[in-house]
């Protein structure tokens, strides 16, 4: 199977293997707007999600790993073309793999602490609400959301920019991924907001965004397998 098939192929599954979790999780879990509940609230409605809640996470982590595969084999397509794709591949794998060790805290780490607050005394309660906050305030906000999101902007741009002056798709998927970027970027704000008070937050940018940037891989993915790239 040539290079462009399987790069395809890998963009197009892994993507939405995010978007199928991610669609469940809105619904079951009424993620990401459960986030913004009150600690006690989000481990109470975790542990009543039970064990399928918990594989739904696991899925929503693992599930992308084709885009890996895909970020890595276009940086392989590339590199002797563009110089700076090496540099955008780093960036793209460190941003993917960031992303799923932030989520999977959902599946080996929230479990536990959904699990001392329902049934623990009142210190335990407190002491799992804690941990639950800094878990989510460093492998959630800092790894998965702030380091992971940009990194995963920065490569997109980067080989939007190569597949630009390339000229192997059309134009619009360009534009399309540019506008997905830059509504994704101002996500970032919700996460500042959490530390800054009164901290300008752009509304659902991280919905929007995201949702565009799936779309984008889903149709670059499907030129790709159509694609000769010398």
């Amino acid at each position: 199977m040539k290079m462009e098939k399987v790069i395809g192929a890998s963009l197009v599954i892994g993507a939405i293997g995010v978007l199928v979790p991610y669609t469940i999780l809105t619904v079951i879990f009424d993620y990401p707007n459960i986030l913004r509940q009150e600690t006690g609230i989000i481990l109470t409605k975790f542990h009543e999600g039970g064990t399928s809640l918990i594989w739904t996470w696991w899925a929503f982590a693992i599930l992308g790993m084709p885009l890996l595969g895909a970020c890595i084999l276009i940086g392989q397509k590339l590199e002797h073309k563009f110089y700076f794709v090496r540099w955008a591949t780093t960036l793209g794998v460190i941003g993917l793999l960031v992303q799923m060790l932030g989520l999977l805290r959902w599946t080996f780490v929230v479990p536990i602490l959904a699990d001392n607050f329902i049934k623990g005394n009142a210190m335990t309660k407190e002491a799992s609400k804690v941990g639950f906050q800094i878990i989510h305030q460093y492998a959630g906000v800092v790894l998965g959301e702030h380091i992971g999101q940009l990194f995963t902007i920065a490569w997109t741009i980067m080989i939007i920019s190569a597949f630009s002056q390339l000229r192997v798709f059309p134009k619009w998927t360009t534009w399309l991924g540019y506008i997905a970027c830059t509504i994704y970027l101002w996500a970032q704000t919700e996460l500042f907001a959490t530390v800054i008070p009164n901290f300008l937050v752009v509304d659902s940018a991280g919905f929007i965004g995201s949702t565009l940037w799936i779309i984008w891989l889903i149709v670059i993915g499907a030129k790709f397998v159509k694609a000769k790239i010398e």
